[in-house]
């Protein structure tokens, strides 16, 4: 899960504004006017939810901390009451047999610092260094998994790009310098983390879809490596030491103009851990109006009968594509699926959810992934995304991905048939044939 997708408690306990309750808080922005205020309330909740996960055998769970609640501007004066909710969260854990992985920064950067240009401005560096030494001392102890970032490509694209998730800002003028401090974030995380304690596992998630050509012509095909330098090759490739993938795409070129000389040393990094995050592929068609890339993405409903809530279609070959082209990375030790899942429509009869489509959907990818790793792929753990229904940025409460059911309005929880499936399989009493 994600603290700006399921805590709730926006402005409890010293909490103020993220990005995302600024970005909510405007109309047409999210679907339905939906806000992330009271979400799953998970801070408030986390007892009851942790307790039905040990019931249900879960022995991992990612979650993140909310910079927002720890340092409420951003920098300067720590939450004391931010952080005993971290703590009080991971004793439970442990308590209930469950070992926590932490993701540092899942999206909700601090509203103060977005007022100063957020990943912009080349001072989130700085920012980001004091708030890893506000999270990681208190809790490496009892926290020994860490991630960086969630999903570079999809914050820094959506939110300083297209304009479509929080801040909402567009252009290259703030993508291009978005992305460079972004990577420079991880290698100078991963470092700060060891430093602080040598022997944490520390990594970094990445989305990613297995691209192919929508038709078998030179544009077509051209246009698949361009879309494939940005969706895959964006963050994978600068902190492997290969560089960003300016050859593909010439405008990456400019990201020179924010970069230092010793930018260029400090980038490549060999992380414990590469998190790997895939829900679908994706088919690629030349397109000259579209600025920069000259491709598009081919809606999958227009090509396919399978598809998820969120338009995607469900093609399971994706993850093992990916982890393939993934391990072939010189300074990638080790893969961790750290995202995958899909959202259905949730038929609800008699307090029962018969969601088969996502408990096929969970079967298949999984197996995938088991011949991934029969293969040789240095692949070591599958998170599902996700535990329960939550706020999905853009899109709401509309599409569920959970394993459980989580009213909107009660915030009643229920297990869904594929909860119990995934308990089954963990436990070892169901497999991926039945």
């Amino acid at each position: 899960m994600a603290a700006a997708q399921v805590e709730g408690a926006a402005f409890i306990d010293g909490r103020q504004s993220s990005i995302w309750d600024d970005f909510s808080s405007k109309k047409g922005k999210i679907k339905n006017n939906s806000l992330p205020t009271i979400a799953c309330d998970f801070y408030h909740k986390y007892k009851e939810d942790l307790g039905l996960m040990a019931n249900l055998g879960i022995k991992n769970f990612r979650t993140s901390i909310s910079w927002s609640r720890v340092l409420p501007d951003g920098v300067g004066v720590i939450n004391s009451k931010g952080l005993d909710f971290y703590d009080r969260l991971i004793d439970e854990a442990l308590l209930n047999g469950i070992t926590p992985w932490l993701t540092l920064y899942h999206w909700d950067l601090p509203l103060a610092l977005q007022k100063q240009g957020g990943w912009v401005n080349r001072d989130v560096l700085h920012w980001f260094e004091e708030y890893i030494n506000a999270v990681v001392p208190r809790l490496q102890d009892r926290v020994k998994h860490w991630m960086i970032l969630n999903e570079p490509t999809v914050f820094t694209g959506a939110g300083y790009f297209l304009g479509v998730h929080a801040p909402g800002e567009k252009g290259f003028k703030n993508f291009l310098p978005a992305v460079h401090h972004a990577a420079l974030s991880i290698g100078q995380g991963y470092r700060q983390i060891k430093a602080i304690n040598p022997s944490l596992v520390v990594g970094s998630t990445f989305s990613c879809s297995h691209v192919t050509p929508f038709r078998n012509t030179g544009n077509d095909i051209a246009a698949c490596n361009r879309a494939d330098a940005i969706l895959n090759r964006l963050f994978i490739e600068p902190i492997n030491g290969l560089g960003y993938p300016v050859q593909e795409l010439k405008q990456l070129s400019r990201i020179e103009k924010y970069a230092i000389a010793s930018d260029w040393d400090n980038l490549p990094v060999a992380l414990d851990f590469h998190g790997v995050q895939v829900y679908t592929r994706e088919q690629i068609k030349y397109s000259w109006f579209t600025p920069y890339l000259q491709a598009r993405i081919v809606e999958a409903k227009s090509r396919v009968a399978h598809i998820t809530q969120m338009g995607w279609e469900v093609h399971p070959a994706s993850i093992y594509e990916m982890l393939k082209k993934f391990a072939s990375y010189p300074l990638v030790k080790q893969l961790i699926i750290t995202e995958n899942g899909a959202a259905f429509d949730d038929d609800i009869a008699d307090e029962v959810i018969h969601d088969v489509h996502r408990l096929t959907y969970l079967k298949y990818h999984i197996g995938e992934v088991l011949r991934a790793k029969h293969e040789g792929v240095p692949v070591a753990g599958y998170f599902v995304w996700t535990w329960m229904d939550n706020f999905e940025w853009a899109e709401g409460y509309h599409p569920r991905f959970g394993l459980v059911h989580v009213d909107n309005i009660s915030l009643r929880r229920i297990v869904k048939n594929s909860g119990y499936w995934y308990s089954s399989f963990l436990d070892g009493n169901a497999n991926l044939q039945e």
